[in-house]
């Protein structure tokens, strides 16, 4: 599944969100200004454009080749590793910030927090940071709630603070804190169908299931007048080795 989104990867780019400088200013708060990032499951680069914005070497780390291709024709300046976080050999310089922007639940639950750990240097700043997708308006939630559970009654959001719960957890870092930036932006149900073709609960899906899943949120969006509020609830968990 880590290598689904390849299929979609020049959709993925236009139409998920990227993030906001608050969450870079945020970091920089925590971390002050790095000397050399390594950034995890970059994917197309949403969380590479907000990293690259320290003006630091970056180094990349994404599997799918898809993604890595229009990573690099973005962003050419960063040094993109083709490879899993399991395979990657950390350097013998370590980064001082390891980045990750959605994708820290791709990563071995069991071993992911040790690893980062142990590829920081001293004092370095783990910054893991991930929207989480909501609706302004609660009738339009409970619209698209309805037709995604009639196709797929299993699906399951994750818990509203699991990231910065999965850190504590692991009893390695220090300065464990979360932020939480919260947006509104407004989607046509053209865009919000392509943002839905995007997510991994659909991709896996049949294609009837998927074209299901699509007819049913047109309509319902259709039914609001042709346009959707997200609450786009950004998150960022930073924590320190100590």
């Amino acid at each position: 599944m880590v290598r689904v989104f390849g299929e979609v990867a020049d959709l993925y780019d236009e139409v998920r969100p990227g993030y906001s400088d608050e969450v870079r200013q945020a970091i920089g708060d925590y971390a002050g200004t790095p000397s050399s990032i390594v950034e995890l499951g970059a994917g197309t680069g949403k969380g590479t454009e907000l990293l690259l914005a320290f003006g630091r070497p970056l180094t990349a780390i994404e599997p799918d080749p898809r993604m890595a291709a229009v990573l690099r024709a973005k962003f050419p300046q960063v040094e993109v590793l083709e490879t899993t976080f399991e395979q990657w050999r950390p350097p013998a310089v370590k980064p001082d910030l390891i980045g990750c922007a959605m994708a820290w639940h791709w990563m071995p639950a069991e071993s992911r927090n040790a690893k980062a750990y142990e590829a920081l240097e001293n004092g370095g700043t783990l910054a893991l940071f991930q929207h989480k997708y909501g609706y302004a308006d609660p009738a339009q939630e409970q619209a698209i709630t309805d037709v995604l559970t009639r196709v797929d009654p299993c699906v399951v959001g994750r818990a509203d603070h699991w990231v910065r719960d999965d850190v504590l957890a692991a009893g390695l870092w220090s300065g464990v804190v979360e932020r939480t930036l919260t947006s509104y932006p407004v989607f046509s149900t053209r865009r919000y169908l392509q943002l839905l073709r995007t997510f991994s609960p659909f991709l896996r899906h049949s294609a009837e299931d998927q074209r299901r899943a699509l007819d049913g949120c047109a309509a319902a969006i259709d039914g609001f007048g042709g346009s959707i509020t997200l609450a786009l609830r950004t998150s960022l968990v930073l924590a320190r080795k100590a």
